[in-house]
């Protein structure tokens, strides 16, 4: 079984201010792209399941063509620093996305 980790070059996540956090899905071409773009296969509902958020919390989903990449941006928790906070830089939230199933997309 294909994973989103198999077929993006990169998948990371990162603050975007104290407050939100952004995930950053990039692919090396167009096609591979294109197909997970028709394929609807990031979009806010499945976004909201893997972090456990609520639809609303997702302020930003967006699709850049011109760096086959896609941008999510979605409301922390607890902010940046704040005690209990245990990812300070937003680094590790990416991890979700890695094992998301993607072989109807790439074989279909």
């Amino acid at each position: 079984m294909k994973t989103l980790y198999d077929i993006a070059k990169v998948i990371r996540s990162k603050n975007a201010g104290p407050f939100s956090i952004t995930l950053d899905v990039l692919f090396d071409d167009a096609q591979t792209y294109r197909k997970v773009k028709e394929a609807n296969l990031i979009n806010k509902p499945l976004i909201a399941k893997l972090y456990q958020i609520p639809e609303d919390s997702i302020t930003e989903l967006v699709y850049f063509d011109q760096a086959y990449g896609i941008k999510v941006t979605y409301d922390r928790k607890i902010s940046s620093g704040t005690i209990g906070d245990r990812d300070v830089y937003g680094a590790q939230q990416h991890a979700p996305l890695m094992l998301l199933p993607v072989d109807d997309v790439v074989c279909g």
